[in-house]
Parts: C-alpha cells; sequence; structure tokens
C-alpha cells in the first residue's frame, strides 16, 4: 500500500533542496500541504524578466493524483500568457500521474516564461522593423510622390476641375458686381461738381508753371526784315499784294 504522507513529505524536502530562494517557509499549511514557488525567466533584453509564483496544493493521493495548483502572482504576464501556464500545468499533471512531479510542473513553467520573454524580444524587434520601414516609407513619399494611377488621376480631376469652377463663378461673380457699382461719364459728372472747374483749375495751374526760354528768340533789332516799299508790286491798299505765285 502506497504511503502517500511518506511520498509528498521526501517530495518537500527536496523541492526546498532544489529552490532554496523561492521555496516558502516549509509549508502554507499542514493539512492538505500547501506551499509556493516562484519562477522567474532568464533576463531578456534591457534585463526585463517575466515571473510567476505558483501555488501547490497536494490532493489525499498525490502523486496518483494532481495536485491543485494556481498562478499566485505574477509579473510582466500578459493575460494570455497566463492561460497559456495554466493550461501547460494541467497537461504536464496528466502526463505524470503516479510519479513525485512538482520539478517537472516547475520545470515546464521556466521554459514556458523564458520562451515568452523570447516571444517579446522578437516582437519588439519586430515593431522597430516596422516603424523604420514606415519611416523609410514616408521618406519615400516625400522625394518621389504618390505613384499615379488611373483611379487617383481622375479622382484628383474631379477635385480640380470642382475648385477651377468655383473660381470662375466667383471671378464672375465679383466682375458682374464691379459692371453693377461702376458709374458712366455722364454719371461721374452729375454725381462730383467739382469735375466741371476742374479744366479751367488745371490751365490756371499749368499756366503759372509755364517758363520761357527767352534765348530761343532773337531781338527784334537784329532782325534783317523786307521792304516791302521795294517790292514794284506792292499795293499798300491791297492786302493780298504781297502774295506771291
Amino acid at each position: 500500500m502506497t504511503d502517500y504522507g511518506e511520498e509528498q513529505h521526501n517530495e518537500l524536502e527536496a523541492l526546498e533542496s532544489i529552490y532554496p530562494d523561492s521555496f516558502t517557509e516549509r509549508v502554507l499549511s499542514e493539512n492538505p500541504p500547501s506551499f509556493t514557488i516562484t519562477v522567474t525567466s532568464e533576463a531578456g533584453e534591457n534585463d526585463e524578466t517575466v515571473q510567476t509564483t505558483l501555488k501547490f496544493t497536494y490532493s489525499e493521493k498525490h502523486p496518483d493524483e494532481a495536485p491543485l495548483y494556481e498562478i499566485f502572482s505574477q509579473e510582466n504576464l500578459e493575460d494570455n500568457d497566463v492561460s497559456d501556464i495554466l493550461k501547460l500545468l494541467a497537461l504536464q499533471a496528466e502526463e505524470n500521474l503516479g510519479m513525485v512531479m512538482i520539478f517537472t510542473l516547475v520545470t515546464a513553467v521556466q521554459e514556458k516564461l523564458n520562451e515568452i520573454v523570447d516571444q517579446i524580444k522578437t516582437r519588439r524587434e519586430e515593431e522597430k522593423k516596422q516603424k523604420e520601414k514606415e519611416a523609410e516609407e514616408a521618406e519615400k513619399q516625400l522625394f518621389h510622390g504618390t505613384p499615379i494611377t488611373i483611379e487617383n488621376f481622375l479622382s484628383w480631376k474631379s477635385k480640380f476641375d470642382a475648385e477651377l469652377l468655383e473660381i470662375k463663378k466667383k471671378r464672375m461673380k465679383e466682375e458682374e458686381q464691379a459692371g453693377k457699382n461702376k458709374l458712366s461719364g455722364k454719371q461721374l459728372f452729375e454725381t462730383d461738381h467739382n469735375l466741371d472747374t476742374s479744366d479751367i483749375q488745371f490751365l490756371e495751374d499749368a499756366g503759372n508753371n509755364v517758363e520761357v526760354d527767352e534765348s530761343l528768340f532773337q531781338e527784334m533789332d537784329d532782325l534783317e526784315l523786307e521792304d516791302d516799299e521795294d517790292d514794284p508790286d506792292y499795293n499798300p491798299a491791297d492786302p493780298e499784294s504781297d502774295l506771291t505765285d
């Protein structure tokens, strides 16, 4: 007949020696025996780790029956990671029935935590590469612009034609409004009473500012005038007699 108590006692002593820093003080409870073991992954990027504390409670007929287990606490684990660990524990417990199994279960969780750290590292590297790729694509767009296709050209042309039509309508409206507001010459004359004296004022101002260059004229005494009396055809009574053929 199997002495379950003895087997459980021996396993607890072995676990305490294997996990001296992570095994709880003796047990959380004596009947049934309950204890925790803290499992930490290997250091990942920037010395980051993931960690979980597993709580085990022996069933009466352990190891012929699987122990009860739960995630007592955790650090840096996602909800899906916790779910995966619980599934892993169930699978390992089922496969190791009849044998002392806590060490096997803890070792499986340790490996799972290391995988999670690697996945985190891989995911971050992929995110970094994706950001670099997006930045590179954005930079290319600045130099090369968007490739022209029939679809985006037609879309651009439709918007351009609509904007151009709006500009033409606005311009025509402004010109029409300006035409309505423009006065004819008669309207300007009738509305501005200063226009009827503007020409006179201009002539007066111009006359006051006229300068005569006297050097352009010869003195009258120096001019040699032809004596009309020497002309045999000259007739002082006839004003047209001084005209020549």
